[in-house]
């Protein structure tokens, strides 16, 4: 990774030691498993949850005289995901050979692509917070390249007492590896980035953005010093395939660098790993260097080449990214950054939105989503594709009270019979007696009974104007919470003489 530093030093991002402040330098390198049913250089099947090396071909076992055949499908992939990062797509590219020795490896080296990525220099924009004020910050985070690269397989040592089993579905499986500039300055910075970048990907379709199944992990590439000092030795943390953990691993590793540092030691230049159980970093080797790889052009396959052309053909199909989703949404709708930010964070969320708020009030719909619907489906471990509650039901319960059918308590009610039992929210709110009471005759009755019931209640609500809340909460108690909220509102302040 080149090392440019493009932030100056923030000082609410600083941390303090027992001798003054540090500057945490974060770099990431994310590898997203690429969207395609075969793997990139072999017809074997990359489903994810096979037995172990069920999906395994010649090539993927590096059996002798076996070739790599590149899958057009992953290299459109790259494509998709370089122009989602408005980044320069890069019309000729190289393979190289990546040498190093696992068991998981068979070849002996990966494909991967070291001098000529495919893919080279971009940004994301990425937005921290909310803080205490509901507020985010944006920040750009530089893109430094993305190249495609072959997966290794998977060690396993906990199959047998004295002996480690190796599984190679994931040999030969695509990822694209994408590279930030050392742009981020905190943990916090560091886990919007990554969300945001799953975010695009799951967009663009170009990867299930799936960490707990391993299809998106980050190396972590963490170093500290002085404020706008320069760059100290860096400790790369690999594989973390948590945003939680990225968060955890960078407080620790940063914390740990400075206590070496602040006791007059010095930073050793290593790979680590995060242990999620401990909430510690540990020594796994020493950070090799690209000379140590000695890379090479791979001889078994040509230089990637293609034009302008089938890039625009690609950039055509784009669907609306997260960024302009959010301000269309704001611009179209009138919604809070704050609520436009949340309904984007996920392509799922935001296509289930705009179901609903088609034709609606857009505030209203984006309040029943983002409380309601997303608060039910967290307190239940749902995700949005699983939401008892369908847009068009959801819709019907806010049409309901924009007719001025329910009230709002009603409309809580109604929904949990939704969530809980289905069925269609009109026909409920017939079969069950729930419309919302708009005789004035009605409410007036109920508004004196509440009124001739507590004298004492009178005196102090007209000389304390706001005491009119108790009366309206207690006629809408007696009446079921059917009656009309602001008829009740107006009733009560006239019975009482009020403004």
């Amino acid at each position: 990774m080149t090392l440019i530093d493009t932030r100056t030093p923030d000082a609410k991002r600083l941390i303090s030691g027992a001798t003054g402040d540090w500057e945490i330098i974060i770099g990431l390198e994310v590898h997203a498993q690429v969207t395609s049913q075969a793997k990139l250089f072999s017809g074997a099947s990359t489903a994810f949850g096979a037995p172990p090396n069920a999906n395994v071909s010649l090539v993927d076992a590096a059996m002798p005289g076996m070739l790599p055949v590149i899958n057009e499908e992953c290299v459109k992939q790259a494509i998709r995901t370089g122009l989602g990062l408005k980044a320069e797509i890069n019309h000729k590219s190289v393979f190289d050979r990546k040498n190093y020795f696992y068991p998981d490896l068979p070849q002996g080296y990966q494909i991967s692509q070291f001098k000529q990525p495919i893919v080279g220099e971009g940004k994301v924009i990425v937005s921290v917070g909310p803080d205490r004020q509901g507020e985010f910050e944006d920040i750009e985070v530089g893109i430094e390249r993305l190249h495609l690269e072959q997966d290794a397989g998977k060690s396993m040592h906990d199959q047998h007492a004295t002996m480690s089993y190796v599984d190679l579905n994931r040999s030969g499986v695509a990822l694209m590896e994408i590279v930030s500039k050392p742009d981020m300055r905190s943990a916090d910075e560091a886990k919007a980035y990554v969300t945001k970048l799953r975010t695009i990907v799951r967009y663009l379709g170009t990867c299930d953005g799936n960490m707990d199944e391993g299809s998106l992990r980050a190396d972590v590439n963490v170093s500290v010093r002085r404020p706008g000092g320069e760059f100290g030795t860096r400790c790369e943390i690999k594989n973390v395939n948590s945003i939680r953990f990225i968060g955890q691993a960078i407080d620790y590793e940063a914390r740990r660098q400075i206590a070496i540092l602040e006791d007059g030691g010095k930073i050793d230049q290593e790979t680590r790993l995060f242990d999620p159980t401990k909430g510690e970093t540990r020594s796994m080797r020493s950070k090799e260097e690209a000379h140590d790889y000695r890379y090479f052009p791979d001889p078994d396959l040509l230089p990637l080449e293609f034009d302008q052309a089938y890039v625009d053909a690609l950039a055509k199909d784009l669907p609306e990214l997260p960024d302009a989703k959010k301000a269309r949404l704001i611009a179209s709708l009138g919604l809070s950054t704050y609520d436009a930010s949340i309904l984007v964070s996920e392509k799922a969320v935001a296509d289930y939105f705009e179901k609903v708020a088609a034709g609606r009030d857009g505030k209203l719909a984006a309040n029943w989503v983002i409380n309601d619907l997303l608060g039910a489906l967290n307190r239940a471990g749902k995700g949005i594709e699983n939401a008892p509650v369908s847009p068009d039901q959801l819709g019907a319960v806010i049409d309901l009270i924009k007719e001025g059918t329910i009230s709002g308590k009603i409309a809580k009610d109604l929904f949990e019979i939704v969530w809980n039992e289905g069925g269609d929210p009109r026909q409920l709110v017939e079969s069950r007696g729930m419309k919302q009471v708009t005789d004035t005759g009605a409410i007036e009755k109920a508004v004196d009974e509440v009124i001739s019931a507590n004298p004492d209640k009178v005196e102090q609500a007209r000389a304390k104007p706001s005491m009119a809340g108790w009366f309206v909460g207690q006629v809408m108690k007696a009446t079921g919470g059917k009656a009309n909220p602001q008829a009740v509102n107006d009733l009560v302040k006239a019975k009482l003489g009020i403004e």
